[in-house]
C-alpha cells in the first residue's frame, strides 16, 4: 500500500508545518446556515472538539480518532488503515494541544477492523473502531456514530490532527459524492495525521472518517470518506455488543 499524505506513519518525517490564520468569521457551524464554508483554522477548544484526539505511538502522534457513544463508554472511531499496523502501546489524547493533555491519555485496547479491510485493504472498508481502558464518555462525551445518511444532506465540520503540528484543526463543508461507495470534501491543508478525522454534522453525528480514497486523499485540500452504510453499522453493532 502506497503511503498517503492523510496517515503520516510514527517514523515517517513530518511534513513542513502548515501556518493557520485564526479569525472569528472563520468558526462557522455545522449546519445550513451562511458560512466561511471551506475555510480551514485552528480548532476551537470546545466541548464538541474535545472529543477529537490524537493517535500516538510513541512520542509522535500519527493519525486522528474521535469517541463515539456506545453502551460501554469507551469507543473511538478511526480509519481503518490507522490501526492497521501493528503497533502496540497506542495511546489515544482527546482535546491534545501543545504537548497537554487536558482530559487525559488513554490506552488502546482492542482493534476492530471490518472484513473488506482486513482481508483485502478495501478503500471501500476505511473505518474501524478501538476501544481503550476506562470510561472516555464520561471525560468528554461523545459524538452519535449514524450510518446511511444522504451525502452532502448537511454541511459537515472535519477536525484533524497534522502529524506536523501541535493542534488541531478544523474545516466546514458540504461533502460531495465522489463515487457510489465514496464521499469528498474540500478543506485546505489536512495533510499527513488527519487520517481518522471524524465528519460531524450539526447534530453531533459523525457520518465520515476521513480515509477511503487513496488512504484519505493524494493532495491535502481534498480529503475523502467512505459512505458510512451497511458494512460499517454491521461492524458497529458487531463492536457493541
Amino acid at each position: 500500500m502506497l503511503p498517503s499524505v492523510k496517515c503520516t506513519p510514527s517514523l515517517a518525517l513530518h511534513a513542513a508545518a502548515v501556518l493557520l490564520t485564526v479569525t472569528s468569521a472563520s468558526e462557522a457551524a455545522a449546519d445550513d446556515g451562511a458560512g466561511p464554508f471551506g475555510v480551514t483554522t485552528v480548532a476551537a477548544a470546545t466541548s464538541q472538539s474535545a472529543r477529537v484526539g490524537a493517535l500516538f505511538a510513541g512520542k509522535k502522534h500519527f493519525c486522528t480518532a474521535s469517541v463515539v457513544r456506545s453502551p460501554h463508554r469507551d469507543l473511538l472511531v478511526t480509519a481503518a488503515h490507522c490501526l492497521d499496523n501493528g503497533d502496540d502501546g497506542l495511546v489515544f489524547v482527546p482535546g491534545y494541544r501543545d504537548g497537554a493533555a487536558p482530559y487525559g491519555k488513554w490506552k488502546v485496547l482492542e482493534r476492530y477492523l471490518p472484513e473488506g479491510w482486513s482481508k483485502g485493504q478495501d478503500e471501500d472498508s476505511d473505518v474501524a473502531f478501538a476501544t481503550v481502558e476506562g470510561d472516555i464518555q464520561d471525560a468528554v462525551g461523545g459524538n452519535r456514530f449514524v450510518t446511511g445518511t444522504a451525502t452532502g444532506s448537511t454541511a459537515v465540520t472535519v477536525t484533524g490532527y497534522p502529524a506536523s503540528r501541535e493542534l488541531p484543526i478544523s474545516c466546514t463543508n458540504k461533502p460531495t459524492a465522489h463515487s457510489r461507495t465514496q464521499q469528498r470534501i474540500d478543506c485546505p491543508k489536512f495533510t499527513g495525521g488527519t487520517s481518522g478525522s471524524p465528519w460531524v454534522n450539526g447534530n453531533g453525528q459523525v457520518v465520515g472518517v476521513l480515509g477511503g480514497h487513496e488512504n484519505g486523499g493524494a493532495t491535502p485540500d481534498v480529503s475523502y470518506s467512505v459512505a458510512l452504510g451497511a458494512e460499517a453499522a454491521a461492524l458497529y453493532r458487531d463492536v457493541v455488543r
